[in-house]
């Protein structure tokens, strides 16, 4: 199956996600994506205010009904910093794929990619897609890639924990199993510890 690689913290997963996801499965005729979310990503401080495990529970619940849509906790049960390049032959070696595995990533982190680790060898293992997170315009990159030309959703993980903390409407920016998983275990109230 045509495949892409879609890491992040997912803290929690949010209609943003699931949007880019059959954004990527629409457009570019993609058959599955492996929702991978990070132990501990290099580049972003942890919210401190889930579990690995409730973090993976969430985003299981998140896609339950949607066939095209995989999660792989396979940088979790690593554990200490994720990273992608370390996780690519984990997939390769656990996924029948079609073709190159692709890796999606946010126009955000563009600019810090070379700080990623062994991101020379990275841009070899995989075709790049990258996605409108915060700019309109395509960003330049220097590395071979296809832009995706996803409709920009003005939501993030780091946004929702703030509106749950001070009470604000966020029940239909996540899945309502999201919601409820949020709400039976009084996720976000505390502080980020950021």
């Amino acid at each position: 199956m045509r495949t892409v690689l879609f890491g992040g913290s997912f803290d929690p997963p949010h209609i943003g996600h699931l949007f880019l996801a059959e954004e990527l499965l629409k457009q570019l005729d993609y058959e599955r994506i492996i929702l991978v979310p990070a132990a501990e990503a290099p580049h972003k401080e942890p919210s401190g205010a889930t579990t690995s495990a409730q973090r993976i529970e969430m985003l299981r619940s998140a896609v339950a009904e949607i066939d095209s849509l995989v999660v792989d906790d396979c940088e979790i049960r690593r554990g200490g910093t994720s990273y992608t390049v370390e996780t690519i032959p984990v997939l390769l070696s656990q996924y029948d794929i079609t073709g190159r595995l692709a890796l999606v990533i946010g126009d955000d982190l563009i600019e810090g990619f070379q700080t990623w680790k062994d991101h020379e060898l990275l841009v070899e293992m995989v075709d790049i897609v990258i996605a409108h997170r915060t700019f309109r315009e395509k960003v330049a990159f220097s590395y071979q890639h296809v832009y995706l030309d996803n409709l920009l959703l003005p939501v993030s993980s780091s946004e929702i924990r703030a509106r749950v903390r001070e009470g604000k409407a966020y029940r239909h920016i996540v899945p309502e199993s999201v919601f409820r998983y949020i709400e039976e275990n009084m996720l976000y109230i505390q502080r980020d510890s950021d």
